[in-house]
């Protein structure tokens, strides 16, 4: 103990921590591998520190540069991976736990360092337009708009997944632009501390946006203001204290819990010994008891059978479970590690015990339960253990009691209904899966399990060879549940940023919001330029540069030379008689006629600026274009995006919106859409 280091907090831009405390012990051999540190932290500094500086670090930087910021730490931790995967060890985690954990989380950075870059603008306001008319005259109009709270964002994480739990939270507070103080469980603060250590290695960091505590949270939040977001993982207990802490109460601090859950996962009645299916589920359920030891918040607690095949799914799970090499993760061979910590083997041990006055056991450590390794005896293993639930409808027992870590209990029932019951007495789940091989089933299981549960994993042969599995959230779907499973949202791509930004509503003229927005608004005044806005270069652009086009009369030709060009012989084309008996009743263009002569409209030929067209949104055809209609486009610059990023010659460009207004000889719009393009900066100067 004497020589196991302390760990540190990083409050302020300064690590503290020089005398060592509670000793962390290995959950391999029990040796004590580092110490919490004896100083009390003084949390207004970490408050002041976050606020003064780390705010002020991270608006300096708008959401496409936070995105890159994310993408180059994901490729930092990359690089110095190794050195966390060695510490990983004494956690208990094998290779393939540690690799959850350490590249899983470098990975979640990476999708969000994609998803700023695709969805987020420049600058540091979101539109969630469109802007609405509120008036008949077009002058008064009203949208939305989310913006970066100005507040801080305090984590506090679970032990099972010291570095995933960390950057999954921080990715998306990051991008939103709020800092981030992070107060990872003790027991295995050590990972957390030395991912910690690399980020600030890095230099990537702005000031402020990342504090760690090691140890309690003192009167954190006390100190918090209406402008936090505080965000727990952990028990459903502890999230039920924390969640009415008066302070959170006083001030409208949103607090968002993802706690541990009875998740479950259901057989369906038609699947047999014989099929696929069958192998899938049992293999599914073995592999949820034993990565991490179980020790997973969207582990299998409760395996739903029909009462047919128990005895079959039951042996199979034996046979599984019987081939799991337990022990040290550095021996050759070993498939599954100890517990994180020997508190959390003495709370599964309590558990089970509870669990057993309504199960029977059908494996566990009697069943040849020897780990390997050297001091594996003052280690935090567990034997895996598979229960069978006496009464499945009775009070108490797998519905009420979660032994977190490698436990599961099987539960029989008689007909579809009876399943769905007993996944709804879980009481609100982060996952629940659905293994069966008839849609018809699915179709009517998924719409009611998803009243009580945060993602429905539906698994057969055809899905398998790419499944991720019951137990993997996904950086792109939410994450989290209803009920006993906190009752909170993490991940899920956009959706998770948009937690960490405050939204508003806006109203005003057309011209104001599109100065609020930075982006043109469809009414608001133009920029008329007697330069063509294709011949612009992306940083000589601005926002609500326009141009009216001339106009074109489409004819009778038009309709029969786009009809053999394209193939589209639809009748509503073609066929007098068919379509003036149409709702329409007369003959109209083509809606890709439209656009392809509104383009030829606005589209300035020769070489220059603007690189390629990648892509339209938004499209819609308003009104139908007849023979004898006149149309006209105007162009206007809607939003300009700089990603940093540069064409394959190496020439910096960016992406530039444009709104597209399609209207007839009446005024009357008749498309609208939005082209995206790739236009290049203005080369700089010899």
């Amino acid at each position: 103990m004497s020589n196991a280091p302390t760990l540190q907090s990083f409050i302020g831009g300064r690590w503290i921590g020089q005398q060592g405390a509670q000793a962390l012990r290995s959950a391999i051999d029990g040796q004590a591998i580092a110490r919490t540190h004896e100083e009390a932290l003084d949390f207004s500094e970490a408050i002041e520190h976050g606020r003064k500086r780390g705010i002020a670090s991270l608006m300096a930087l708008d959401f496409q540069q936070r995105a890159a910021r994310l993408k180059a730490l994901a490729l930092y931790l990359t690089e110095h991976k190794e050195q966390l995967y060695t510490l990983s060890r004494h956690s208990g985690a094998t290779r393939a736990d540690s690799w959850i954990d350490i590249e899983g989380g470098a990975s979640t950075l990476f999708s969000y360092a994609g998803v700023g870059a695709r969805e987020l603008p420049s600058g540091n306001i979101v539109h969630e337009g469109p802007a609405m008319p509120l008036g008949k005259q077009g002058t008064f109009a009203g949208t939305h708009i989310l913006v970066p709270r100005g507040g801080l964002a305090v984590h506090i994480n679970a032990f099972n997944f010291p570095i995933w739990g960390m950057l999954e939270k921080f990715a998306p507070s990051f991008l939103a632009g709020m800092p981030c103080i992070i107060k990872p469980a003790t027991a295995t603060s050590y990972l957390t501390e030395a991912a910690v250590r690399l980020m600030h290695a890095s230099g990537l960091l702005p000031e402020g946006s990342l504090q760690l505590i090691i140890g309690g949270t003192g009167d954190l939040l006390d100190r918090l203001q209406g402008q936090d977001v505080v965000t727990f993982t952990g028990s459903a207990d502890t999230a039920a204290k924390l969640r009415v802490n008066p302070n959170l109460v006083r001030n409208s601090i949103p607090f968002n819990a993802e706690a541990d859950s009875l998740n479950c996962a259901i057989l369906a009645p038609e699947i047999t010994p014989g099929d696929p299916e069958f192998d899938l589920f049992v293999k599914e359920v073995a592999r949820e008891m034993t990565v991490k030891a179980g020790q997973k918040c969207t582990a299998i607690r409760r395996a739903i059978v029909p009462a047919k095949h128990v005895d079959a799914v039951a042996s199979k799970l034996r046979e599984r479970l019987a081939q799991v090499v337990i022990g040290d993760p550095a021996v050759e061979g070993v498939r599954m590690g100890a517990l994180a910590s020997h508190a959390q083997q003495a709370d599964v041990a309590e558990r089970l015990d509870a669990l057993l006055a309504s199960s029977d056991l059908l494996f566990g450590a009697r069943d040849g339960f020897a780990p390997r390794g050297e001091g594996v005896n003052e280690g935090a293993f567990f034997a895996p253990t598979l229960l069978l639930a006496r009464d499945p409808h009775a009070e108490g027992g797998a519905h009420d009691i979660e032994a977190f870590g490698p436990v599961s209990t099987l539960m029989a029932y008689d007909d579809l209904d009876e399943a769905i019951a007993l996944a709804a007495r879980g009481k609100g789940s982060l996952v629940a899966s659905l293994v069966t091989k008839d849609p018809l089933v699915a179709a009517k299981v998924v719409p009611q399990a998803a009243a009580l549960h945060g993602r429905l994993h539906i698994l057969d042969r055809e899905c398998a060879a790419e499944s991720t599995g019951h137990g993997s959230p996904l950086p792109v779907l939410k994450h989290g549940g209803p009920g006993r499973a906190g009752g909170g949202e993490e991940l899920g791509g956009l959706r998770a940023v948009t937690h960490y930004l405050q939204r508003a509503a806006v109203q005003g003229s057309p011209t104001m919001l599109a100065a609020v927005t930075r982006e043109h608004v469809r009414g608001a005044k133009v920029i008329e330029s007697e330069v063509h806005p294709f011949r612009r270069y992306f940083d000589e652009l601005q926002i609500g540069e326009s141009l009216l086009t001339h106009r074109r009369t489409v004819t009778e030709a038009d309709l029969v030379n786009f009809g053999c060009l394209s193939g589209d012989h639809f009748y509503m084309h073609f066929d007098e008689i068919a379509a003036k008996e149409s709702q329409f009743g007369k003959r109209i263009a083509h809606g890709y006629f439209v656009l392809s002569a509104a383009a030829g409209l606005f589209v300035s030929p020769a070489p220059g600026p603007v690189l390629a067209n990648y892509g339209l949104d938004t499209l819609r055809f308003i009104n139908p274009v007849g023979i004898g209609d006149t149309i006209q486009a105007r162009l206007t610059c809607k939003r300009k995006i700089d990603q940093g990023k540069k064409s394959p010659k190496g020439e910096p460009q960016g992406v530039v919106a444009w709104d597209v207004e399609v209207t007839n000889q009446n005024g009357e719009l008749v498309a609208s859409y939005d082209i995206l393009t790739l236009v290049l900066k203005r080369p700089e100067q010899a």
